[in-house]
C-alpha cells in the first residue's frame, strides 16, 4: 500500500519542521514501513512505522535539521484515499526532543 510512494507536505503546524519542500520516499515490507525524507529545513530524515489493522501508521521519526540539530518524535498517521487514487495522510505528532510540543500535519502522495 505504501511501497514506492512519494509524499509531500500540504499543511503543518508552526512548530513542525516539515514544509512543502520536504519529500518522503516510502517503502513497505509486510506491516513494516520506512521512509527517507529531506528538503526545506531538513537535511536528512528517517522514519519507521508499523501498519495497524485500519492501515494507519504508528511511527517514530528522526532527522537532522539545517541548524545541525538532531530531532526525534512520534506520529500517528491516518490514511484518506483521494478521488484520484492517491493517499493523503492525516498526522498527529509530538516531538520527543526539544520542547516536546505536538502538532498536526497533512502529507499527500505526489
Amino acid at each position: 500500500m505504501y511501497d514506492t510512494k512519494t509524499f509531500r507536505s500540504v499543511t503543518n503546524t508552526s512548530n513542525g519542521e516539515v514544509s512543502d519542500d520536504t519529500l518522503f520516499h516510502y517503502h513497505q515490507q509486510g506491516n513494516i514501513v520506512w521512509a527517507e525524507y529531506s528538503g526545506g529545513s531538513i537535511l536528512k530524515g528517517f522514519l519507521l512505522a508499523t501498519v495497524q489493522p485500519d492501515n494507519s501508521l504508528d511511527m517514530r521519526y528522526q532527522h537532522v535539521n539545517t541548524q545541525g540539530e538532531l530531532m526525534t518524535g512520534i506520529c500517528q498517521s491516518t490514511p484518506e484515499w483521494l478521488a484520484d487514487g492517491r493517499i493523503r495522510l492525516h498526522e498527529q505528532w509530538q516531538w520527543t526532543s526539544g520542547n516536546h510540543s505536538s502538532g498536526e500535519s497533512i502529507i499527500e502522495e505526489v
